[in-house]
């Protein structure tokens, strides 16, 4: 039986979008926290989801203890939201498990080469990966954001066999046109690449030729 929790699940009252964002044990979690704040800023319904090995690395790089599951969003994103569901990773019976949720996409950030290795081999394991399984099979946006250096050819085999079923492979690789002056300002970039993919409007970073354009136009004004 679907706890409170599971009323998200209808039709009636449906938010702009409804995203499931997963979080595992690569290295990469301000990515995480600054895709959750994204996707919580443009009015977007988020169901989170983080592996315990993720929970371990949210401590050891962002200085964050989340505690319980009830706390997660709060903690992360430094305030209370109602934008955020929760979701346990062993929680099966949850309405991730089920093609019947209706969701706008999937992102996985960071993506660690275990849980690339898992969803290319059709494994379920946890709620994580049965939800990429179901996002797959649903023909649903599926955003995948490896943070690994160097790859190993295995690696690279899964990331293939995955975009060859329909999911966008975008690993956290910033771009310098944007002239980055911060930490933050690389880590938007690709959050703000993450958001593109779902069709979100933001302003996590400038569009290439916009600024360079205006500039020009202001100067020969």
């Amino acid at each position: 039986m679907f706890n409170a929790l599971e009323r998200h699940n209808g039709a009636m009252n449906a938010p702009q979008k409804r995203v499931i964002l997963a979080v595992t044990g690569a290295s990469g979690a301000p990515y995480a926290r600054r895709c959750l704040a994204a996707l919580v800023e443009t009015g977007v319904e988020v169901h989170l989801l983080l592996s315990k090995t993720a929970v371990e690395l949210v401590k050891d790089e962002l200085g964050i203890t989340l505690g319980s599951t009830e706390v997660w969003a709060e903690r992360l994103l430094g305030k209370p939201t109602d934008r955020v569901i929760v979701h346990r990773v062993e929680q099966y019976h949850s309405s991730l498990a089920s093609g019947g949720m209706l969701v706008d996409g999937m992102v996985v950030i960071p993506c660690s080469m275990g849980r690339l290795g898992s969803f290319a081999s059709g494994l379920s394991r946890d709620l994580i990966d049965r939800a990429v399984e179901v996002t797959l099979k649903e023909g649903r946006k599926l955003v995948l954001v490896p943070r690994e250096t160097p790859l190993s050819q295995i690696s690279i085999e899964n990331m293939l066999k995955l975009s060859r079923a329909g999911a966008t492979i975008l690993p956290a690789m910033p771009a310098f046109y944007t002239h980055p002056k911060t930490l933050d300002d690389a880590v938007d970039f690709v959050v703000g690449k993450v958001l593109d993919q779902l069709t979100i409007s933001h302003s996590c970073f400038p569009r290439y030729g916009i600024a360079n354009h205006e500039s020009r136009a202001t100067n020969h004004a």
